[in-house]
């Protein structure tokens, strides 16, 4: 596995599902590997060194270089692991069956896909193929439909990519067997850029929990989980709660845009800003709410893991009608899609009236978690991807 981000050096979901895998491919008796840039993660968040507790599953090489945060700039400027390649190089050729990359912007860019000869796989977590901002949210407030790359990557406050104007990142994903896109939305926008791409869908999963227990004490109240960033669209459900007579929104997370959201949210009693949330108490905050509200105003790469989390705890949801969001509910019954927020009460008004209607939604969601979201159906559809490609190429695994 080869991304930039893993944890305790994490930032979003994708450090965490690259965990998530490796620990269940190595439950099942695979030899697994992680390689990741610690020194990417020091340039975004500098200050106190993480935490690090030995992973007892698999082996986790946390590189970086003397030259510290010149390491993944110049991996950013140039397209190519310019201070790690023979680092790379060297660990590829330890004789896997599979070499798996997911995000690979800041610890090898579009050339480390050209390291290696066994079966390559790309995961896409974020559109950053497409965009240098990884996200195709332009100039942090609208989604892009009509490329500004340079002015949007300054808005950013990223270094504009010179290496996007030539065939590097085209010539590179020649070298990938196939690149899994977790949803149906993503293939479509990676198929206006390269008509014949080796795409293949395969959902993304999350791990099986205990049902949390309820609380008949516990006021009414819809959940936002996930970073608070201004892409997530939290700053759209604010106005609406303030005064919503029937349910509180509680918000888990914590994000660069929290400032301005408290702000947007003044002294209402009826918003409740909790913070970071894990372990049985996040498990608790799904179960317990009317239903999780995923109002993202920007492409997502798989519809959110927040919104499986809930349909794991039996919590329906509610999504806004944009890119992948919609094939969740879609694939499931397990909630609804809105518009707009006028939409949105319309439909959560119908869901505080209704107790019975709430929990029909959630079981559908929980019966499609089982069968499409956890593990098993995920880890079919992955090791039979790595067979046809296994055949195609005339490999013999180990």
């Amino acid at each position: 596995m080869v991304t930039t981000f893993f944890p305790p050096y994490n930032f979003g979901g994708d450090g965490i599902f690259v965990q998530r895998l490796a620990h269940e491919l190595a439950d099942r008796g695979h030899h697994v590997e992680v390689v990741h840039c610690t020194d990417a993660f020091r340039l975004l968040a500098p200050g106190p060194e993480p935490a690090v507790v030995n992973d007892p599953k698999v082996v986790v090489h946390r590189l970086s270089s003397p030259f510290g945060f010149l390491s993944p700039l110049a991996t950013q400027q140039t397209g190519f692991p310019f201070f790690k390649a023979a680092r790379l190089r060297e660990i590829f050729a330890r004789g896997f069956d599979v070499i798996h990359f997911h995000n690979i912007s800041l610890v090898g860019g579009p050339r480390v896909l050209e390291f290696g000869d066994a079966i390559k796989l790309y995961t896409m977590h974020e559109f950053w193929i497409l965009c240098p901002t990884h996200i195709l949210f332009k100039f942090n407030r609208e989604v892009c439909t009509e490329k500004q790359c340079i002015p949007c990557q300054l808005v950013y406050k990223r270094p504009p990519q010179l290496w996007r104007n030539t065939d590097m990142m085209r010539n590179a994903a020649k070298h990938v067997d196939a690149f899994i896109s977790p949803d149906r939305h993503t293939i479509g926008k990676h198929r206006e850029w390269w008509a014949d791409m080796p795409l293949v869908y395969i959902p993304h999963f999350v791990p099986a929990v205990e049902l949390a227990s309820t609380d008949p004490s516990t006021p009414p109240y819809f959940l936002f989980a996930g970073r608070l960033e201004k892409l997530k669209g939290l700053q759209t459900l604010l106005p609406l709660f303030r005064a919503y007579p029937h349910a509180q929104l509680w918000i888990a997370g914590s994000g660069t845009y929290e400032a301005e959201l408290r702000a947007l949210a003044g002294d209402s009693p009826n918003i409740k800003f909790l913070g970071y949330q894990s372990g049985t108490r996040f498990q608790e905050l799904y179960r317990r709410a009317i239903a999780v509200i995923a109002p993202s105003v920007n492409y997502e790469v798989a519809p959110p893991l927040v919104v499986m989390e809930a349909y794991r705890q039996q919590t329906p949801a509610l999504v806004l009608n944009l890119g992948s969001m919609p094939e969740i509910i879609a694939d499931s019954g397990g909630g609804y899609v809105y518009d707009a927020v006028d939409d949105l009460r319309e439909k959560m008004d119908r869901l505080c009236a209704d107790r019975s209607l709430r929990d029909e939604l959630g079981m559908r969601g929980y019966t499609a978690f089982r069968e499409q979201w956890s593990a098993e159906p995920h880890l079919a559809r992955y090791f039979d991807l790595i067979d046809e490609v296994a055949v195609r190429r005339g490999v013999a695994l180990g």
